[in-house]
Formats: C-alpha cells, sequence, structure tokens
C-alpha cells in the first residue's frame, strides 16, 4: 500500500492520481474515473474532483493508496 502525505484538509480525486504516478495526466485521470477503474473506500467513484481527506483509501487496478495528513512539526 502507498501512502501520499498532504499538507491541505482532502486532495481531489484526480489530483491525487496524478501525485501518487498512476495518471499522467488529468485527462488521463478523468479516464480512470469516468470508467469505474477507481474505488474510494471500496466504492466506486466516477466525481474526478471528489474530495479525499487523511484516513481515506484508494483503490485502482490492484493498488491502493492510504491519504495521511503531512505533520509539519
Amino acid at each position: 500500500m502507498m501512502t501520499i502525505e498532504i499538507r491541505d484538509d482532502f486532495i481531489k480525486l484526480g489530483q491525487l492520481l496524478k501525485l501518487s504516478g498512476f495518471a499522467q495526466s488529468g485527462l488521463e485521470a478523468k479516464i480512470f474515473i469516468h470508467d469505474g477503474r477507481v474505488k474510494l473506500n471500496d466504492e466506486v467513484v466516477f466525481e474526478r474532483g471528489k474530495k479525499v481527506v487523511p484516513g481515506d483509501k484508494i483503490s485502482f487496478d490492484g493498488n491502493e493508496i492510504r491519504v495521511e495528513k503531512k505533520d509539519d512539526h
């Protein structure tokens, strides 16, 4: 499982796919999401702008991403 740390309270799903390296562009992320290949907390999501918050789990093509809040201390 990959862990992505974010500084803000949320990240949009399309941005997360790009940040993780699973999507090379916003268009590619949009296609993956539109095709039903992305799950947020075990539910298929069709919104590229869906807010993902720390503690959420994203599944994509057999890979998992866990989102955590970056500790700036």
